[in-house]
């Protein structure tokens, strides 16, 4: 299940490219198989070996394609202190992340930092309505509650807001997961760790069904209701290039669009 809009985030084969909190590597596969060269990096070390073990079985059974360049590796680290130098990376996935962070605009200063010019960045966080409900219904879902877990809700103004005081310039956004909504309020009615209440494991079976088999009512449901009940939130970013360094054609080409 993909959040990023991969079109919108413009990669093209052979990028360098960084999934920022990347968990059990969902966004890192995908850029994978596109032929990217990418890095997975996350807080927690318990599901790097597994992310790391799907790249080789991922490049053994040629599902990166016939992409030379095609890697992926695993790197644990912190979000608020990255160890990639300056203007690393051509793309960056932060993908529902930041509002796991306390010191967000650090972690956004860092992505930044490791962003080549003219690279662009693909960040998601729970939108602020589903998200307000969910925090309204049960005090397990959030922090303080839940160590590790969201500790403050975003609405799109202040997340462009953070993004500019950390020097991209925002662009297109949109929203996504507009059946997860209601999955995760009544999970939050009825405890959010309750996964084997009736009505849960139920709505759970729909959501696996509607992932495997992306049937067409579905697909359309879920793009009519995304603009109001996504789940998610992507605003996507580029970091400009400064008007006096010089600068590749891809740069120039990332600057203009």
């Amino acid at each position: 299940m993909l959040t990023v809009d991969y079109a919108r985030l413009r990669l093209e084969p052979g990028d360098l490219v960084l999934d920022m909190g990347a968990g059990a590597g969902r966004h890192a596969f995908e850029a994978f198989r596109r032929g990217a060269r990418v890095v997975a990096l996350d807080y927690g070390f318990d599901e790097l070996p597994e992310v790391m073990g799907l790249f080789g079985a991922m490049k053994e059974s040629g599902e990166a394609g016939t992409r030379p360049h095609a890697m992926g590796v695993a790197v644990n680290g912190d979000g608020t202190r990255l160890p990639f130098p300056d203007d690393t990376f051509d793309r960056i996935i932060c993908s529902e992340v930041l509002e796991h962070i306390p010191d967000d605009e650090a972690a956004l200063r860092e992505l930044f930092r490791i962003l080549k010019p003219g690279g662009r960045l693909a960040a998601t966080v729970p939108t602020w309505f589903p998200e307000k409900v969910c925090w309204r219904l049960s005090e397990e879902y959030h922090a303080p509650f839940v160590p590790g877990g969201h500790v403050r809700i975003f609405g799109e103004p202040e997340l462009r807001a953070k993004m500019r005081a950390a020097g991209f310039r925002p662009g297109d956004s949109h929203h996504a997961h507009a059946l997860h909504s209601p999955y995760w309020w009544l999970k939050c009615a009825v405890g959010p760790t309750n996964d084997d209440h009736p009505l849960v494991k139920a709505y759970h079976r729909l959501l696996v069904w509607d992932i495997t088999k992306a049937p067409r009512t579905t697909r359309w449901t879920e793009r009519l209701l995304n603009p109001v009940l996504g789940k998610s939130l992507v605003v996507y970013a580029r970091k400009p290039v400064p008007v006096t360094a010089p600068h590749t054609t891809r740069e120039m080409a990332d600057a203009r669009a």
